[in-house]
């Protein structure tokens, strides 16, 4: 595991961005902070586990039935599931509820393209499952 945010002693699901929303949603599952979440029922939210419209990163660990505070726009440092290039798209999660590149899409085919997939834009590359790196959450 690599950590090329730049800032080591940063955990994930911490942001150093003074200006990123964060919202509150029950927890319908336990969360653990650096989670991408997605919504699970009306305004609840669960930590993903597979390919979801995730809304943002839980930064704080939560029981089920708890408030969970969630980075829904701003900077902020996760686990990638692999390699993911700057500058290019993610989305949460794989099974180990890391960030994953998001594939281009070739708008002119005949794939269906899902703009609510895309959680936001990696800041830096990873070469690595479990490197940390930070993303811009961007729904």
């Amino acid at each position: 595991m690599a950590d090329v945010s730049g800032k080591t002693w940063m955990a994930i699901g911490e942001t150093d961005d003074p200006y990123a929303v964060i919202e509150r949603f029950e927890a319908a599952a336990a969360i653990t902070k650096g989670d991408p979440v997605y919504l699970s029922a009306d305004d609840k939210v669960s930590p993903a586990t597979s390919a979801q419209d995730c809304i943002g990163i839980a930064v704080q660990s939560v029981a089920s039935g708890a408030m969970c505070p969630v980075l829904i726009r701003g900077r902020i440092k996760v686990k990638a599931g692999g390699a993911i290039t700057r500058g290019k798209a993610v989305y949460g999660a794989d099974a180990s509820k890391r960030v994953v590149a998001l594939a281009d899409i070739n708008e002119g085919g005949s794939s269906t393209i899902s703009w609510t997939r895309k959680l936001g834009w990696a800041l830096e590359n990873t070469t690595a499952a479990d490197d940390l790196l930070f993303i811009i959450v961007e729904k």
